[in-house]
């Protein structure tokens, strides 16, 4: 009868584990995160579950004889921003798989 108090005890850690990751994933989702490229010429704003909410692209990056420098801006910004998400989402959810195999 000890093993299934103990195997109790387990499943009710992680159940609180799981609410704990649930929480703390929802929170990342919910926050916003700012991607710039070459002096913030270009800013893309996206939230922790990768939705862009804002795309800002000052006048003088404009250049309608060279398309492809605002391009290339919008491509740096972008991944600088899913960089920065990516770092969080290792902080935050890194702390719930770190130890467990496979994850």
């Amino acid at each position: 009868m000890r093993g299934m108090g103990n195997m109790q005890g387990m499943m009710k850690q992680m159940q609180k584990m799981q609410k704990e990751m649930g929480s703390a994933q929802e929170a990342l989702n919910q926050k916003e995160f700012t991607g710039v490229a070459s002096g913030e010429l270009v800013a893309i704003v996206m939230t922790g579950d990768k939705k862009v909410k804002d795309v800002v692209i000052k006048p003088e990056a404009v250049d309608p004889d060279d398309i492809e420098m605002l391009q290339d801006l919008i491509l740096m910004a972008t991944n600088d921003v899913l960089a920065k998400i990516e770092v969080e989402t290792q902080s935050t959810m890194g702390k719930f798989t770190k130890g467990i195999p496979g994850l």
